[in-house]
């Protein structure tokens, strides 16, 4: 290997740099959407419901098997003292479809809420990028300790935001664009069936787009470990300008007892 085959140290320096902002951008992506558990959090109860209903028609045990379960989700998680956002979210879309599913007597109506939700959110994310605010960035921004910053100081990442709350709009209103036909032309057990084979695959994408997105971006300004800075740099300052009026009253006693 010649002296220009080798790696020069700003190359290996530079490539573990991308792999850290790699490192990073995952595990923020991990934290933020619930990983592999949230997945599961977020399937378990649609998959109980259109299942017990597929077998015995029955919207009563459907809807309480379903929230029942996401109850069981939440306290694992309290007893385990883990996050429950993810949880907390599966149960109130769950309790949200019930209520509508027992008041009008309709199995369907059960999916409904979070078929609107899913739809307010894909919109959420179009307008707030055309806004020049993307919706990804408010999400991950906290995760990544950049918080708003990104919206000034770092243009690279405000344009890697943007593409993917791009995707993730488009691919949430792909998914209203299967399920809401099927909503007034299927029955419950094949609308059912449909949402839950949804559940996960535009989701993936959705997160792989963000990840390649983000992986290609600059790295995100620590703000925190800005504001720490300059707390301990104002703390510095304060220390020396006591010190130095210690040493100036010192001086000045000097001078008088010379005095």
């Amino acid at each position: 290997m010649t002296s220009l085959d080798k790696p020069t140290t700003e190359t290996v320096d530079a490539e573990d740099s991308e792999q850290d902002v790699r490192a990073v951008t995952e595990a923020a992506l991990f934290e933020a959407f619930g990983g592999l558990r949230g997945m599961i959090e977020t399937v378990l109860p649609g998959l109980l419901f259109v299942t017990i209903f597929t077998i015995n028609k029955d919207l009563h045990w459907s809807a309480i098997a379903a929230l029942a379960v996401s109850l069981v989700l939440v306290v694992v998680r309290l007893v385990k003292r883990d996050t429950v956002k993810h949880a907390f979210s599966g149960v109130f879309g769950v309790a949200f479809g019930v209520v509508f599913a027992m008041m009008t007597g309709n199995a369907k109506n059960f999916y409904l809420p979070g078929m609107l939700y899913t739809l307010g959110l894909a919109l959420a994310y179009i307008i707030t990028t055309l806004a020049g605010v993307p919706l990804i960035g408010l999400i991950l921004g906290p995760v990544f300790k950049e918080n708003l910053s990104w919206r000034t100081r770092n243009p690279g990442r405000k344009t890697a935001y943007a593409k993917a709350s791009w995707a993730w709009g488009l691919i949430l209103l792909a998914k209203c664009a299967i399920l809401f036909p099927l909503y007034w032309w299927a029955n419950t057990a094949q609308l059912g069936w449909v949402l839950v084979a949804l559940k996960i695959p535009p989701f993936l994408l959705a997160v792989w787009l963000t990840w390649v997105f983000l992986a290609k971006a600059p790295a995100p300004i620590d703000v925190f470990a800005e504001m720490e800075a300059e707390e301990q740099a104002e703390k510095e300052r304060k220390a020396a300008a006591e010190a130095s009026g210690e040493n100036q009253d010192v001086t000045s006693g000097r001078h008088r007892r010379d005095a």
